[in-house]
């Protein structure tokens, strides 16, 4: 860029030396020309160049760059050498605008991954209390059944239960109640009492009131001190705690 403006400098200077010579040379007479004396040549051309570089060096020193043509196409050039660096400020102030908003994007998502790492933490302490709470639900659960068992093995056998069959002479062709069942207790109070029977096969316990069936019998009556009383077809059969009768 700079070597162009001094060039067209110094074309615009130069132009500016030879312009008021064109005129002069113009107005020379032509028989003036033609009577020169061949002897007098090498004076009047050293006149001539004598004259020529004072014109240049009057037109040197008389040029005034203010308002030019050189000066207009200087300042035309510095404006578009203003006008690019603005566009290029321009677009380094839109890169780092770019690049702003791209930090401010990766904080943000390195905000939502860490608030996420931490709720991930959280649901996985819950999730490890609550098989902790399990597991120790399990191992609470294991150690009464072994107990349960335990006691169980060391129970001491199931004294018979004794049934009292009203008169009948084929009481030994009726099934009895106490080879299945024994009375495990009663509990309630008044008319609202209830026996606990267990099964003596497999164990299982079962709840009974009066009017209930069991086996085909009809439990007519619970009592502390007699039991229950059970009856079918008129034949009663009685179950007591240890066996009494």
């Amino acid at each position: 860029m700079r070597n162009k403006i001094r060039n067209l400098m110094w074309v615009m200077v130069c132009m500016a030396m030879f312009l008021p010579v064109i005129p002069a040379m113009a107005d020379v007479d032509i028989d003036m020309v033609e009577t020169i004396d061949v002897d007098s040549v090498p004076d009047m051309v050293t006149t001539e160049d004598d004259i020529m570089e004072q014109v240049a060096a009057d037109a040197i020193a008389s040029y005034d760059v203010d308002g030019s043509l050189f000066d207009q196409i200087t300042t035309l050039e510095q404006e578009k050498v203003v006008m690019q660096l603005e566009k290029e400020r321009a677009q380094l102030d839109l890169e780092l605008n770019r690049l702003a908003a791209e930090k401010i994007k990766l904080q943000m998502e390195l905000d939502t991954l860490s608030g996420r790492a931490e709720q991930q933490q959280q649901e996985f302490e819950v999730q490890k209390a609550k098989l902790e709470a399990e597991a120790a639900r399990l191992g609470a659960e294991k150690e009464r059944l072994a107990r349960e068992v335990s006691a169980m093995a060391n129970a001491p056998a199931p004294m018979p239960v004794t049934t009292s069959v009203a008169q009948n002479d084929d009481s030994d062709a009726i099934d009895s109640i106490a080879t299945r069942w024994r009375l495990v207790n009663v509990i309630g109070a008044g008319n609202q009492l209830a026996a606990t029977i267990e099964d003596l096969n497999n164990g299982q316990q079962r709840r009974i009131s009066v009017g209930k069936t069991l086996d085909g019998y009809t439990v007519r009556a619970i009592s502390l001190d007699d039991g229950v009383v059970f009856e079918r077809d008129g034949n009663q059969q009685h179950l007591n705690i240890g066996g009494a009768n």
